[in-house]
């Protein structure tokens, strides 16, 4: 690649999801691309760094293999998905009860029943609600008249005890909404996958993804520590000072930072927060692959999981992985390690005693604020030959991500078929 002038015909700022998919789009339709990222490797937020012989993703992530994007695009049986079991379990009080999919694990139905999470009422509700979800597309739930995931659940009938003893704890981990403030249209998709596919993570770690994506692009189309500095149209300047030009740019970079490089062009979407506090320990808590939901509300973090039950190769033999993901503010409390080894000392005792914490990762943008009106598909093309994708142009969201890199592919090679 040349060191000044044209760098290709289209130049991508981030490796991220979004951008990977659309350099190869790209690419695909004859184009040259040269992506520019940041950091030393691909992927953006989903990477897996590897220490003292476990696998800690960027946070505390899960692949839902029923999305479209990931269908079509990842070779799921090359990444060798473990999964979890539909449903949780939910901490009330001191003891955890198992709630499971009732059509999917019939046989948990007496303990999903006995689980003092909710009514029978609240029971048949949660099964009209999966029945309604799984039996409309995509599209049309994403057109339904917008709310809050609160104010569509009290719509729905749910009872208070519900709300927040399941629905609350649950969405916390997965929209980064401990409130339950966001768009009742994105709940509602993610409901969709959750009832009709499975939920898991990679052999290898999240990381795994962006590198099955970069690994089909041409050789050299990747640069990686190249920070950009500034956007002037289609001629982009990196941190070191070298000015590079092509046809089209896009910009490919979580919301603020594609606020900060295209200003006005780009409204700032917001942030949700998320940390994880990462443990190992030889005795696991309980022994299947199955999410810990807080159901009282009690501590900072809403979601456990261990990733050694769900993918043995997250943590060396006879070694078990714990995370503990806190969504939200409190992600950024200085004090949050000593404020989860508390919370779960709590739950399990004297057994915590031993474990090991290996990291705590504090992302002060997680997902972009997707509280309603949600309007997905949003505008790709900024104008003057720069387009912008990511998962704050459609959903906060594995399959957002990839479908704006998708969408912007498409736009970037109408425009430059017209000039």
């Amino acid at each position: 690649m040349t060191r000044s002038g044209d760098a290709a015909d289209v130049i991508v700022i981030g490796a991220g999801l979004a951008g990977l998919v659309c350099a190869h789009d790209l690419t695909r339709r004859g184009l040259q691309c040269a992506v520019f990222e940041s950091s030393d490797g691909v992927g953006g937020r989903v990477r897996t760094d590897v220490i003292d012989g476990f696998r800690l993703d960027r946070g505390f992530q899960i692949l839902f293999t029923n999305y479209p994007q990931v269908t079509d695009r990842l070779d799921l049986d090359a990444l060798e998905v473990g999964t979890f079991e539909p449903g949780a379990l939910v901490r009330v009080g001191d003891v955890m009860h198992r709630v499971a999919d009732p059509i999917r694990q019939p046989r948990q139905l007496w303990s999903t029943l006995r689980a003092p999470v909710g009514t029978i009422g609240d029971r048949i509700r949660l099964l009209r609600l999966v029945a309604d979800v799984r039996t409309r597309s995509a599209v049309t739930l994403l057109q339904r008249p917008d709310m809050s995931t609160r104010e569509r659940l009290t719509a729905a009938g749910f009872t208070p005890t519900m709300i927040e003893r399941l629905w609350r704890p649950l969405f916390a981990g997965i929209q980064l909404d401990p409130d339950l403030e966001v768009s009742r249209r994105r709940f509602d998709v993610i409901l969709r996958m959750l009832a009709s596919g499975d939920a898991g993570v990679p052999r290898l770690g999240m990381g795994a993804i962006p590198q099955q994506l970069a690994a089909q692009l041409p050789a050299d189309t990747i640069r990686l520590r190249a920070p950009v500095r500034s956007v002037d149209g289609t001629t982009v300047e990196l941190a070191d000072g070298e000015r590079l030009s092509a046809r089209a740019v896009v910009v490919a970079t979580d919301g603020p930072t594609a606020h900060r490089l295209l200003g006005a062009m780009v409204a700032d979407p917001g942030s949700r927060a998320v940390a994880c506090c990462w443990f190992s320990t030889a005795q696991a808590p309980w022994a299947e692959a199955v999410i810990a939901l807080d159901g009282t509300s009690n501590g900072p973090a809403r979601n456990l999981a261990i990733l050694s039950h769900v993918s043995p190769s997250y943590a060396p033999p006879g070694i078990s992985l714990l995370a503990a993901a806190v969504p939200g503010p409190d992600a950024l409390d200085p004090a949050l390690t000593s404020r989860v080894r508390e919370q779960l000392a709590g739950w399990f005792g004297s057994t915590t005693h031993d474990w090991v914490h290996l990291r705590t990762d504090v992302i002060p943008h997680g997902q972009p604020d997707q509280r309603p009106p949600l309007h997905p598909r949003q505008r790709v093309n900024v104008g003057g030959g720069v387009f912008v994708c990511g998962d704050h142009r459609d959903t906060a969201s594995i399959q957002g991500a990839m479908y704006s890199g998708e969408r912007t592919a498409a736009a970037v090679a109408a425009h430059l078929a017209r000039t």
